[in-house]
């Protein structure tokens, strides 16, 4: 599927993919009706006026911190807030890890965090096709970040790592 790029909407605010369109980075890619970006909680005004300007109309707002856009072409835009201490490092590195697209993905290690965050059932599948499905060198990367921002995670972390094996067959 194809998503908009909001880098001429955005502007200079930081932003990258997360949610169902990230994760078609590192598994098949699964269908999703709307396209999820991460900004810094600070820019996020920043980042709705942008929208707004451009004909993006606002639809509400989010329970996690953000709100919901549909652009002029009718794509729906969950624009949330990230106010996790992780939050700036991911978007700078997501602009390093662009998908065949185009668009600046959130690694791994923080869609991981993203994800544990979220834990509803999609979030787990999600994460469980995902480890399952990374190398090892990926897969430490994880490892590192969820003791370093969410320790009380890591053993979640391990029985999904191990679902994933057994799942993806690896």
């Amino acid at each position: 599927m194809q998503w908009p790029d909001l880098s001429q909407v955005l502007g200079p605010v930081p932003w990258a993919v997360m949610g169902a369109v990230a994760t078609r980075h590192y598994m098949p890619e699964r269908m999703t009706k709307d396209l999820d970006v991460l900004v810094p909680v600070e820019d996020g005004r920043e980042a709705a006026r942008r929208l707004r300007e451009r004909g993006w109309e606002e639809r509400g707002q989010l329970t996690i911190g953000g709100s919901v856009w549909l652009s002029p072409e009718g794509v729906t835009l969950d624009l949330i807030e990230g106010a996790e201490p992780w939050c700036r490092e991911a978007i700078a590195e997501a602009q390093t890890n662009r998908d065949e697209q185009g668009l600046p993905i959130l690694p791994l290690p923080y869609l991981v965090l993203a994800k544990l965050r979220a834990g509803r059932a999609r979030d787990v599948g999600d994460l469980t096709q995902m480890l399952g499905l990374a190398d090892d060198v990926a897969r430490d990367r994880v490892r590192e970040r969820v003791a370093r921002y969410t320790p009380e995670d890591v053993d979640d972390l391990e029985a999904l790592i191990e679902l994933g094996k057994l799942e993806t067959g690896r």
